[in-house]
């Protein structure tokens, strides 16, 4: 395993690291969460009647929409142009949750990790944003790296 942080140069200064020389390659990521919350707000989600409209839809949307932009919001990532996104909301009744895997890909010089963690952290906050009139006790967590391909380091899978 490499010990090293990447991000952080020889002085110990942060800096963006320099990808130019990777090959590109086909690089994938999933990502997982989970925001938990009353059972009355999870009938409100799972019907589909909160007041400010179609809460998964609209954590569907922000979810993309920020992994798209996620090297604007984490300041040494690289720009990724993303072949591929998939989002998907679970509701979990037993435990009172909702649960969102993030499928992220690419043909590029670095890996994708991040945009699939932005793209859940996005859609639990946005679920959050959304229910928070009559919840304001949810919480977000379980938020990790499930797996990746891709690049030199090649596959990882979650224990």
């Amino acid at each position: 395993m490499n010990e090293k942080l990447t991000h952080f140069d020889a002085g110990g200064q942060a800096w963006m690291v320099d990808v130019g020389g990777k090959d590109e390659t086909a690089r994938r990521a999933v990502a997982a969460g989970a925001i938990r919350m009353k059972p009355e707000t999870l009938a409100i989600v799972r019907a589909g009647t909160a007041k400010k409209g179609d809460v998964l839809g609209i954590a569907r949307i922000a979810a993309i929409q920020a992994a798209k932009r996620t090297w604007e919001l984490i300041p040494l990532c690289h720009p990724i142009a993303l072949t591929a996104l998939e989002v998907h909301f679970e509701v979990d009744e037993a435990r009172s949750r909702v649960e969102c895997r993030a499928v992220a890909e690419c043909r590029g010089r670095t890996g994708v990790e991040m945009e699939a963690l932005t793209a859940v952290s996005a859609g639990l906050l946005t679920i959050y944003d959304m229910c928070k009139a009559v919840d304001r006790g949810m919480t977000m967590g379980d938020i990790r790296l499930l797996e990746k391909e891709g690049g030199k380091s090649g596959r990882f899978v979650a224990p």
